[in-house]
């Protein structure tokens, strides 16, 4: 009689806990839990942006004053004074030039539609400097601080006599803009060691293409959202 009571109570608590587990199944479905849910809409893959290459040719090819293209001013990385010219930048080089202004426009715009000054006259930079240059030698604007600095007259220059070999180059000061802008990093230190020598026999022409190539291929769809024309041409795109 014992064993039929507890096999009675077994068969109660398996059964209760058979219908908690069902009512708590049942809350997890609706009427619709026999349908699938909807697949998950695969989205098209975004075509690849058509890329355009430049010719940077017919920018290095191009005038800058009768008889001097820009390959000329750049190579070799110098700069030239013709006495019987007008002065000022490329000839020679005043203070007030906008020389990197000009710079880049010879590279990188087409100068048979622009004119050289055409970047220089954007209000990208300073139109001058912010303290009056002066009129006499060393005709730098006064040394400024605070408290004010006081003002040089250039008669108190001591200029070194020292012979070239005591000093170091750092730096190429030739054409503004050539060995910062046109020059790569790895290629930097072998380039400031070297002399126009090396330009003139062609030594960097190549690395001197490539990055005015580089550069053309990431600026000139900005150039022409500008209004800007570029002097390179498009060859290819893919």
């Amino acid at each position: 009689m014992e064993t039929n009571k507890r096999s009675i109570r077994r068969t109660l608590l398996m059964t209760g806990s058979l219908a908690l587990i069902a009512g708590t199944l049942s809350g997890c479905f609706d009427d619709d839990d026999d349908q699938q849910p909807d697949p998950t809409p695969t989205m098209a893959p975004s075509p690849t942006p058509t890329q355009t290459t430049y010719d940077v040719t017919p920018c290095l090819q191009q005038e800058v004053a009768p008889g001097v293209s820009v390959a000329g001013l750049i190579v070799p990385d110098t700069l030239t004074l013709d006495l019987s010219g007008t002065s000022g930048f490329p000839n020679g080089r005043k203070l007030s030039d906008p020389v990197i202004d000009v710079t880049l426009a010879v590279i990188f715009l087409d100068l048979d539609t622009h004119s050289a000054t055409t970047l220089a006259g954007l209000p990208l930079n300073p139109p001058s400097n912010d303290v009056a240059f002066q009129s006499s030698f060393p005709f730098l604007a006064p040394p400024q601080g605070s408290p004010p600095v006081t003002t040089a007259t250039g008669t108190t220059f001591t200029f070194r006599s020292s012979s070239p070999d005591q000093y170091t180059r750092v730096d190429r000061m030739g054409m503004p803009a050539v060995s910062t802008a046109l020059i790569g990093s790895d290629t930097k230190v072998a380039y400031n060691d070297a002399d126009p020598a090396d330009d003139a026999s062609g030594t960097f022409v190549p690395e001197l293409t490539e990055q005015l190539t580089g550069l053309t291929n990431a600026l000139a769809d900005d150039l022409v959202a500008a209004g800007l024309q570029p002097c390179a041409t498009a060859t290819t795109a893919s």
